[in-house]
């Protein structure tokens, strides 16, 4: 399988996908975007998190932000918000600062935890793609949600990576025949930056062909 980056999917497609595959279709396969209220937000708060090579020491801790990672098993690609690099006997022994660390990845988002696990299968892609890079285990992770000033721990199980894993192929599957399903309307549809493009009602409306073979088949 080709392992080009140019040809990775975007990881923070998961996101997109997870909420919606019309949406993330959208987006990732006819390069289609358009902003509202919340992505303005979550873009303010990532500027602030995403500050390019920066690196700062914090006793035993080195914190890196905007980290790129990638995985070749899954072929996707993205940034990582911060990634906390904690000096730990047991962690893995990173060349470049000539000393061993244990991996935590973070990420920032604008509101607060949410009932799904949108948000976790996220961070979750981020650890796996750590692990191949750095070749360690990354056991944990958090989430700092801007509108509770907290940060939650995230505990990355078979369970996560495995969901993780299947959503991705799913995103690989429709990205390889560049094809965007039809819509499925809800409540969430009121919450997409993508309604005016998408426009789920018109969607719902029986097409001219459908509508002729139904009428003949009368």
């Amino acid at each position: 399988m080709d392992s080009n980056p140019e040809e990775f999917l975007m990881l923070s497609g998961i996101q997109h996908f997870k909420f919606c595959p019309r949406q993330w279709a959208l987006i990732h396969i006819e390069q289609q975007w358009e902003e509202n209220i919340k992505t303005i937000q979550g873009n303010h708060l990532h500027r602030n998190a995403d500050q390019p090579f920066m690196k700062e020491k914090r006793g035993h801790k080195l914190v890196t932000r905007s980290m790129h990672v990638q995985s070749k098993e899954l072929r996707i690609t993205g940034i990582c918000d911060v990634v906390e690099l904690v000096k730990d006997k047991d962690g893995v022994f990173i060349p470049k600062l000539n000393d061993v660390f244990r991996v935590i990845p973070i990420e920032y988002k604008r509101g607060k935890p949410k009932k799904d696990n949108i948000d976790i299968l996220q961070l979750t892609a981020q650890a796996i793609c750590l692990e191949e890079m750095l070749l360690c285990e990354v056991d944990k992770g958090y989430i700092y949600y801007n509108e509770i000033r907290n940060r939650q721990e995230i505990e990355f199980t078979d369970q996560l990576r495995g969901e993780v894993r299947k959503t991705i192929q799913q995103m690989q599957e429709l990205y390889s025949k560049k094809h965007t399903p039809k819509v499925k309307t809800g409540s969430w549809c009121k919450n997409c930056s993508l309604q005016n493009i998408c426009l789920p009602r018109l969607m719902q409306k029986e097409s001219v062909s459908k509508y002729i073979e139904r009428k003949i088949n009368e």
